[in-house]
């Protein structure tokens, strides 16, 4: 037998020495980014979030923590941090654990584990894969393009959690290439689809509104015809890109398990059965027609949490087995964006952009690049509320420009962010089954957030004239 060293007891594995190392090299990079790039005139609070915007984003980029970990991190910092400044409210970064995004999160959850549980998502996949074929490539683009064209209408949180819970069973091999491009799709093309319409993402109405305030209108019809051809042709390059890189091809889809005799629970009845279609359908019209109506889809979202553990479908253990972990990253996420909206970091640097003098071509292309970037780090929706004022601003400095080119490219660019779990909620469900590796997300975010906005300045630049 081979004697042990004694030493051995204080060695690390060698993942673990990677990941200290990395984290020590996020935590000195990110003390030095902060230094270099922070305003003279900066406060304690400005410095603190400064850093902890750079420190998350490399632990996030390096995997040197678990993407939760790194999410709980940053809610404690902030209330440690900042906890005993004067005029500072810390309960706001506490307070996005119950944030409505959290509860569209939870129902999305439920719905998927519920339809698992029922061998729902078996029955729609059997109705609607043979639309798409059999061929591996047409089935991702098919389902896709059908993500696509209903995150146009619905939330596309919403979208994600529904059509993640559908395929689910085409996903269950973690190392199966088909199930991590269609993870990465789908919720790529709902971020995209959105686009399409004015209801389509926040940021589509935002732009809309704020071009109102100006007494420039942009019509539901007029914001299609910018959007909607962006929408599909950006999905169909993904999913050409998706294809070459996973290597998916002609070959047929084995769905002969969808078809096998249902081994539904036991203790799942018929009703059940029965129930967990109307909870379903009923979510989904009210997630669709939540404007309509008035009703918060926070509040929708309590529909299957509610009726899916009275009516037993999910019992205490299904609860237990949900990816809370999942809810951390974004709740994280979250405070983080909240954070630097709060302390105006992006109105700060933003604002130079005013100063930039350069041909306006060249500013549109800024705005577009530094859209994607913020909303990679921060909600969308707040990104896009920081630049649209300063673009319309910048527009009138630009004399004879078209007022609707940069804040329609900005409204669209934002739909681009796709580079972290934590920059969209449908990347961070896809990410919840946990079967994606965090890196695994930089294909959408680095081929999406280049070839998304030159596609959307080069339409933008032909169409704005017409509307």
């Amino acid at each position: 037998m081979k004697p042990r060293n004694p030493n051995s007891i204080f060695a690390l594995p060698p993942e673990a020495t990677k990941k200290i190392f990395l984290f020590a090299a996020s935590l000195a990079l990110a003390l030095v980014l902060m230094l270099t790039t922070a305003g003279e005139n900066f406060t304690y609070a400005q410095h603190c979030v400064l850093f902890l915007l750079f420190f998350a984003v490399l632990l996030w980029v390096t995997e040197a923590a678990a993407p939760f970990a790194v999410g709980v991190f940053i809610v404690g910092f902030l209330v440690f941090a900042l906890g005993k400044e004067d005029g500072i409210n810390v309960d706001i970064y506490v307070r996005t654990w119950s944030d409505g995004i959290i509860m569209l999160f939870l129902g999305g959850f439920f719905l998927a584990e519920g339809m698992k549980k029922t061998r729902l998502d078996y029955k729609l996949l059997q109705k609607l894969l043979p639309l798409f074929g059999r061929q591996s490539k047409y089935v991702l683009l098919g389902l896709m393009l059908a993500t696509a064209c209903i995150s146009m209408l619905m939330s596309n949180t919403a979208t994600t959690a529904m059509m993640i819970a559908t395929a689910a069973p085409l996903y269950t091999n973690a190392r199966d290439n088909f199930a991590r491009a269609l993870l990465l799709g789908i919720p790529a093309a709902a971020s995209i689809g959105g686009m399409g319409t004015p209801v389509g993402s926040p940021p589509n109405a935002i732009t809309i509104g704020a071009l109102a305030a100006k007494d420039i209108h942009v019509s539901f019809l007029g914001w299609m015809i910018v959007g909607m051809p962006i929408a599909i042709l950006l999905t169909f390059i993904f999913w050409r890109i998706l294809t070459s890189t996973y290597q998916i091809g002609s070959d047929k889809l084995d769905t002969a398990f969808l078809y096998a005799e249902p081994d539904t629970p036991k203790e799942v009845s018929k009703l059940q059965e029965v129930l967990m279609m109307f909870i379903l359908v009923l979510t989904l019209f009210l997630w669709l027609t939540a404007k309509q109506f008035h009703i918060p889809i926070a509040v929708v979202s309590g529909i299957p949490i509610a009726g899916l553990t009275l009516t037993g479908i999910l019992s205490g253990k299904d609860v237990r087995a949900l990816p809370w972990d999942t809810l951390m990253l974004v709740a994280g996420g979250l405070a983080l964006g909240l954070a630097i909206e709060e302390h105006h970091l992006a109105n700060y640097y933003v604002a130079k952009l005013q100063n930039v003098h350069v041909n306006f071509y060249l500013l549109v292309v800024l705005f577009a690049l530094v859209t994607v970037g913020l909303s990679n780090f921060m909600s969308n929706t707040a990104a896009t509320a920081i630049l649209v004022p300063v673009a319309l601003s910048s527009a009138a400095l630009a004399g004879d420009a078209n007022p609707l080119i940069l804040p329609l490219v900005i409204g669209l660019s934002a739909s681009c962010a796709l580079f972290l779990p934590v920059s969209t909620p449908p990347n961070a469900i896809a990410y919840s089954t946990g079967l994606l590796k965090q890196s695994e997300f930089r294909l959408g975010g680095v081929s999406v957030g280049l070839i998304g906005p030159t596609l959307i300045i080069i339409w933008v630049l032909t169409t704005a004239h017409w509307l």
